[in-house]
C-alpha cells in the first residue's frame, strides 16, 4: 500500500509567510516578533490582538502554491491537511486553489491547541505506519513523531532550509512520489 501524505498547509504547500506576516504588520506588530507554527489564536494572544482582528485583516488571494504543489495534490488520490490555520482562510484558500483534501483539520479542530496528527490519522482510518507527514517547522516534526508518523521536510521553502533541519528533506514537492510508492 502506498503512503498516504499528510500536510501542513501554510509554508509547505502554499507560500503564504507574508500573507500570514501582512495582517499583524497591518495592525502594528513588529515584524521581529512574529513566530511561525504557533496556532492562529496562540499567536495573536503573544502579541496582543485579537484572532477576529487577525482573520478580517488576512488576505485570503495572497498565498500562492510552491511551485509543484499543484501538480502534487493534483496526482494524488488520498491525502490531508493538518494546519494551526484559522478554519476560515484555509478553507477560503483550498476552496479558491481548487484542492480538496480527503481530512481538513485546522486550529479550531484542537480547541486552540497545538495540531495534532492523531486525529487526521483516525478521520482516515489509517495507522502511522501508513502515512507521512510534510511540514515546514519544528513544531510540525515534534507533531508528527508524538504520533510515531514519519516526517519529510519542505525544503523547497526557503525559510526551512534556512533553519538547517535534521532528517528527511525534499527540495520539490515533486520529489515526494518517489516516497510514496
Amino acid at each position: 500500500m502506498a503512503l498516504v501524505p499528510l500536510f501542513d498547509l501554510d509554508g509547505t504547500l502554499i507560500d503564504s509567510d507574508e500573507a500570514l506576516v501582512m495582517p499583524f504588520l497591518t495592525l502594528g506588530i513588529r515584524r521581529e516578533d512574529i513566530v511561525f507554527g504557533l496556532p492562529a489564536e496562540q499567536a495573536c494572544l503573544e502579541v496582543g490582538i485579537t484572532i477576529d482582528e487577525y482573520v478580517d485583516t488576512y488576505d485570503t488571494g495572497l498565498a500562492q502554491p510552491f511551485p509543484g504543489a499543484a501538480e502534487l495534490v493534483s496526482s494524488l488520490q488520498r491525502w490531508a491537511v493538518c494546519s494551526n490555520k484559522h478554519p476560515v482562510s484555509g478553507h477560503a484558500e483550498l476552496a479558491r486553489l481548487g484542492w480538496s483534501p480527503e481530512v481538513v483539520l485546522f486550529t479550531d479542530s484542537f480547541a486552540g491547541k497545538p495540531k495534532q496528527v492523531g486525529p487526521v490519522l483516525d478521520r482516515l482510518q489509517l495507522d502511522a505506519a501508513d502515512v507521512v507527514f510534510i511540514g515546514d517547522t519544528a513544531h510540525d516534526q515534534r507533531c508528527a513523531h508524538a504520533a510515531g508518523v514519519e516526517f519529510v521536510w519542505a525544503g523547497w521553502n526557503p525559510r526551512t532550509l534556512a533553519a538547517a533541519p535534521k532528517g528527511r528533506v525534499l527540495t520539490h514537492p515533486l520529489e515526494l512520489l518517489d516516497l510514496l510508492g
